[in-house]
C-alpha cells in the first residue's frame, strides 16, 4: 500500500497531462481531417502560410489552388481550417 501511495503523484500528473493535453490535441486532428474530407471545388480557402485562393480542382490528398497570379498545387493539410472558415463566414 505505501508503495501506491509513493507513486501517486506521477500517476496523478500522467492522468492530468492526458485529459488536459492529449484528448484535446486528438479532437482537433478529427476536426481538421473533417474539415479536410469536406472541402469543395470552388471554395475559397486561406493556406497556413497566408496564401488565399479558390480550390480549382482536387485530388486524393492535393489541391490546385487558383490565385490571382497562377495555379498552385499543395498539400489538403496545408489549408488553415480556421482561417478558411472565417473567411467563409464573411463571404
Amino acid at each position: 500500500m505505501q508503495n501506491l501511495v509513493q507513486y501517486l503523484p506521477f500517476l496523478l500528473m500522467f492522468v492530468v497531462i492526458y485529459f488536459f493535453m492529449i484528448v484535446p490535441q486528438q479532437k482537433r486532428i478529427k476536426k481538421e481531417k473533417a474539415f479536410e474530407s469536406s472541402l469543395k471545388v470552388g471554395e475559397k480557402i486561406i493556406t497556413k502560410s497566408g496564401l488565399h485562393g479558390k480550390i480549382a480542382e482536387m485530388g486524393e490528398t492535393t489541391i490546385v489552388v487558383e490565385t490571382m497570379s497562377g495555379k498552385l498545387k499543395m498539400e489538403k493539410s496545408a489549408i488553415s481550417m480556421e482561417m478558411s472558415a472565417a473567411l467563409n463566414k464573411k463571404a
